[in-house]
């Protein structure tokens, strides 16, 4: 089984704040991380045929599947320790109706939250999770 990678857009505040929540809370060290806008997030992207020019959804690639939206998020936090994982119970909302508020959000987040002019750089002690 190979590590769930985790592709979030780089400049967005929201989107880093959730890497950092999954990081504090991800204590086997599960996850890898890669900002969509890295060489790395751009090949995944094109690799599972998805979008590498419109930066609205967070993408978990794990086992050979790609999840992107809310899909990607519950599946994310099914990860997580209790009481996270039991975000999950989520999924029997459908799609649609969770994919339309995860869009909102999305819409909504550099207005909401903010945007920075870089990506951002983890520190030394979570790196070598990050893609290269």
């Amino acid at each position: 089984m190979h590590s769930p990678i985790i592709l979030f857009d780089g400049v967005c505040n929201l989107c880093e704040g959730v890497v950092k929540f999954v990081i504090k809370r991800d204590k086997e060290a599960v996850f890898r991380f890669a900002s969509l806008q890295s060489e790395n997030g751009q090949a995944l992207l094109k690799k599972h045929q998805l979008d590498h020019e419109n930066f609205d959804s967070f993408v978990l690639a794990f086992d050979e599947n790609v999840y992107v939206k809310s899909e990607a998020a519950l599946k994310t936090a099914s990860f997580l320790p209790f009481p996270m994982n039991m975000l999950r119970i989520m999924l029997i909302i459908p799609r649609p109706i969770r994919d339309a508020v995860y869009s909102f959000i999305a819409r909504n987040r550099y207005k909401w939250f903010g945007k920075k002019d870089s990506c951002m750089l983890p520190d030394s002690s979570v790196r070598k999770r990050f893609l290269e």
